[in-house]
């Protein structure tokens, strides 16, 4: 039996302490419009969470501190086009947003909302990013910034 690729992404977990409570942004997918973290495919030369921080500015205009160390992973399947799906393997980086841009490059293509952990928990559709925003949101220090 032939073991299956695994394809590697690195994605930013946007949040905010808004009076005392948690919130957590999510942004739609391109194409088919779901609930997702801001997500993208590595670059040579940046750093994992160098990408998880670009990819929470173009698609979600976000700027703020990315920690530097993954929280956790989860695994999803990827659609490219009708006939390509493949494996993926997400590394999650916090980002505590600093700043909400009004423009991004990717506005026109997507939305994005804040919401409370459970409620970001309950809008995306993978199994492993649901107990990640959930375990998130039991013990939101567990990020580590550098200062």
């Amino acid at each position: 039996m032939r073991k299956k690729k695994i394809y590697q992404q690195y994605a930013a977990l946007p949040f905010r302490i808004e009076q005392g409570l948690l919130q957590i942004l999510l942004v739609t997918s391109r194409e088919t419009r779901r609930w997702v973290v801001p997500k993208g495919w590595p670059e040579k030369h940046l750093k994992p969470y160098q990408v998880a921080e670009t990819e929470a500015y173009e698609e979600a205009g976000l700027k703020g501190d990315v920690s530097r160390t993954p929280i956790a992973a989860f695994e999803y399947v990827k659609l490219l086009d009708p006939k390509h799906k493949v494996n993926c393997l997400v590394e999650v980086f916090p980002l505590r947003v600093g700043n909400l841009l009004d423009t991004w490059p990717e506005q026109s293509q997507r939305r994005r909302q804040w919401m409370t952990p459970a409620e970001a928990a309950t809008a995306v559709q993978e199994k492993g990013l649901k107990r990640l925003l959930l375990n998130f949101a039991a013990n939101p220090d567990q990020a580590d910034f550098a200062d």
